[in-house]
């Protein structure tokens, strides 16, 4: 028993370095995040025009059970998990072409746990600078978001939100195994992230069938529960949304090590 709970916190000291190690070395790209804002905040200013179009300005009117100021900052939060997120699909694909991938397998930490620290440690960084960017132009064109506890059960479903990014990118990634050119998949999974996890249009305001299809896809736990709770907060719904976050997560995970294993067994017996 000490020899697994001393192997789990040696595997717990790899994981935050490296996730340490992320952090350092995006913080030195700080232009980077001066981009990323500046785009975070022209499509804040777009969307905005259009919604405020749609709601005549009336930020009371509501539609579909939003105001105007909810839509708003419904656009900030989900915006923030979507940008923050680092192109680990396309990392993975190159260590495959290359061959970078055998050097990754001999060090003794996990390929994809390794991966996960890089983007949680790179993903949060940004994801505080863009909801820092987003939530000040909210605040100066609709007004602060409603009191309550909302904003605050928003930051660690944002996080499990990431979690849930980071596999549904990752099992892209690793497919290429097979297919190395992965490209094509990944810009599938980025459309359906943003109309079925609803990064645009929070699904209340999608027609009754599209919300039935959403409900069965782990993109709405994604982005559109952490955002919805984020500004329209409720205690049982915020239960049931963590359960289906880490139900998602489970599930995925197991999705994401199955094809890990396939994928490095074909990689052995190819020979690299």
């Amino acid at each position: 028993m000490n020899r697994t709970y001393g192997y789990i916190s040696v595997a717990g000291r790899k994981q935050l370095a490296v996730v340490r190690i992320a952090l350092r070395q995006q913080w030195a790209y700080k232009t980077d995040f001066l981009l990323r804002a500046c785009l975070l905040l022209l499509l804040l200013y777009v969307l905005g025009q259009l919604y405020g179009a749609a709601y005549a300005g009336d930020y009371d009117r509501a539609i579909g059970g939003f105001t105007l100021r909810q839509v708003v900052w419904y656009l900030v939060f989900t915006e923030a998990i979507t940008m923050a997120g680092p192109p680990v699909g396309a990392r993975i694909e190159e260590e495959v072409k290359n061959g970078d991938i055998a050097v990754r397998l001999t060090r003794p930490l996990s390929y994809v746990g390794f991966h996960y620290g890089s983007y949680m440690g790179e993903g949060v960084l940004r994801f505080i600078v863009l909801l820092v960017a987003g939530g000040m132009v909210a605040w100066l064109t609709v007004g602060p978001p409603a009191l309550g506890y909302g904003p605050i059960a928003y930051l660690p479903l944002a996080l499990l939100g990431l979690t849930l990014s980071f596999l549904m990118t990752a099992a892209v990634g690793l497919c290429a195994f097979w297919v190395e050119e992965t490209r094509g998949l990944e810009f599938v999974l980025q459309k359906l992230t943003f109309t079925a996890g609803g990064l645009l249009i929070p699904i209340d305001l999608m027609p009754e069938w599209l919300q039935r299809v959403c409900a069965w896809l782990p993109f709405q736990a994604a982005l559109y529960l952490p955002a919805r709770l984020g500004v329209r907060f409720d205690g049982q719904e915020l239960l049931r949304a963590c359960s289906l976050q880490l139900a998602w997560i489970a599930a995925l995970s197991l999705l994401v090590a199955f094809i890990f294993r396939r994928g490095a067994g074909k990689l052995h017996v190819n020979g690299g």
